[in-house]
């Protein structure tokens, strides 16, 4: 689970948020003044901050410059902050402090989660291009994927998959031989959390062992775990593990 930081004064909007957070698949910690979130980002990493703007004491706008102070060039969180201030001088003022985003009070929480995603997606798309294109490579067995070209290898063939199915794979690779569960490659692959008779991800798992068989059936397996989720195995299948 991505961990987030949200830094507001307002401790019911932080809770329903917190809430609405954690069901999408986030871990939330809650600081309701500049000075602890300062302190918390000293020594955790958050894949994105929530900052209000509007609060007591050290303000939004000031905690935001003494964390790009105290985290310097190397390791710089991406930082979304809201305001009930929606005049755009302070939008402006915000994004040129360092903010990644700004959004104004009140918001939707589903906003809310398509600015998050949004970021942490353009932070991972930097990473990603910044890696050599030996990192950029994962490899199992027979097995090859290329995130930077989105192209995918089995046995020396390529493997003609969807976007969808490109990610799926991606997710299990990254973690081959471990469990995936199937809300984590739901929220991962689809990017939206699994709802209770969701099976599109089994039909894309079922369309994958397909392509995966038509070149191989005896390099790569995608083993279900009934109850639990997915793993991704070399070696042949096994027909006592079906498509869901």
């Amino acid at each position: 689970m991505d961990p987030i930081l949200l830094v507001d004064d307002d401790l019911e909007l932080c809770q329903m948020l917190a809430e609405y957070l954690h069901l999408e698949g986030f871990t939330v910690e809650q600081v309701h003044d500049g000075q602890s979130a300062l302190n918390r980002a000293a020594d955790n990493s958050y894949a994105v901050i929530i900052l209000d703007v509007m609060m007591p004491g050290l303000n939004g706008f000031d905690t935001l410059k003494a964390l790009r102070q105290l985290q310097g060039a190397e390791r710089t969180t991406p930082v979304l902050m809201m305001s009930a201030r929606g005049e755009e001088v302070d939008r402006i003022v915000g994004l040129e402090i360092g903010a990644d985003d700004y959004l104004p009070k009140p918001c939707s929480p589903r906003e809310l989660l398509a600015r998050i995603r949004a970021i942490i997606r353009r932070v991972e798309l930097e990473q990603q291009s910044h890696r050599s294109p030996q990192q950029n490579k994962l490899q199992l067995g027979e097995l090859t994927l290329d995130s930077h070209n989105q192209s995918a290898q089995l046995c020396g063939h390529s493997l003609e998959l969807t976007q969808t199915e490109f990610r799926i794979l991606h997710c299990l690779l990254s973690a081959a031989y471990q469990l995936v569960t199937k809300e984590a490659l739901t929220r991962l692959a689809l990017n939206r959390s699994l709802g209770p008779f969701d099976r599109s991800i089994d039909m894309h798992l079922s369309n994958l062992r397909k392509k995966l068989n038509q070149i191989a059936a005896d390099a790569i397996q995608i083993q279900t775990v009934r109850g639990s989720g997915y793993r991704l195995l070399e070696g042949k299948a096994d027909s006592s593990h079906p498509d869901a």
